[in-house]
């Protein structure tokens, strides 16, 4: 069973894009290359406890195991030393990541309180979209009870897009909600 998300990309947005934008081959068409969802923790510094609870919430989020990430250098001002865990990623590719996507723009972005729509301005100039979220409660598998505190991350959505009109095309027929 393929995902919801990834029949219609090929379906029906991938000619609507090469319609739009004059593409000869199908190979032209941008389509999503990975989404990695990151929580940086600078907490972890003083108590390295948080991260495991952060690990199982980003697993439950994900459908995936998250790798820690860890300090690249030393930095005296924060206490941080080269090589100290202090967040946790994860990079969904193939079918997990389209299933991931579905559940992002469908079920947890509408739940947002006072959601107005996401950014339009958070494209890099290469057709990558960045999302900042402020706590995971907004994802349907996290259990509201269980949450010791809100956790903030980072979605980020890397297309094969060259320019951020091609990707912020491809990923509103997608179905992502742009504030108007």
């Amino acid at each position: 069973m393929t995902a919801r998300l990834k029949s219609r990309f090929l379906n029906e947005i991938t000619p609507a894009l090469m319609q739009k934008f004059n593409y000869t081959s199908v190979m032209q068409v941008p389509k999503i290359e990975k989404v990695v969802i990151n929580i940086g923790m600078g907490e972890a510094v003083s108590n390295s406890k948080v991260l495991d609870v952060a690990l199982e919430e980003l697993q439950i989020i994900s459908g995936q195991k998250p790798v820690v990430t860890r300090a690249k250098k030393s930095i005296a001002g924060f206490k941080l030393r080269e090589n100290m865990p202090i967040g946790v990623k994860v990079t969904l590719r193939g079918e997990r990541m389209y299933h991931f996507l579905d559940k992002l723009f469908n079920i947890s972005l509408p739940r947002v309180r006072d959601f107005q729509g996401v950014s339009t301005k958070a494209f890099d100039g290469r057709g990558n979209y960045t999302l900042g979220l402020k706590e995971q409660l907004i994802f349907p598998e996290i259990e509201y009870d269980k949450v010791d505190k809100t956790r903030g991350m980072d979605i980020v959505i890397v297309t094969t897009a060259k320019t951020d009109e091609e990707s912020r095309e491809l990923l509103s027929q997608m179905g992502m909600p742009f504030a108007k």
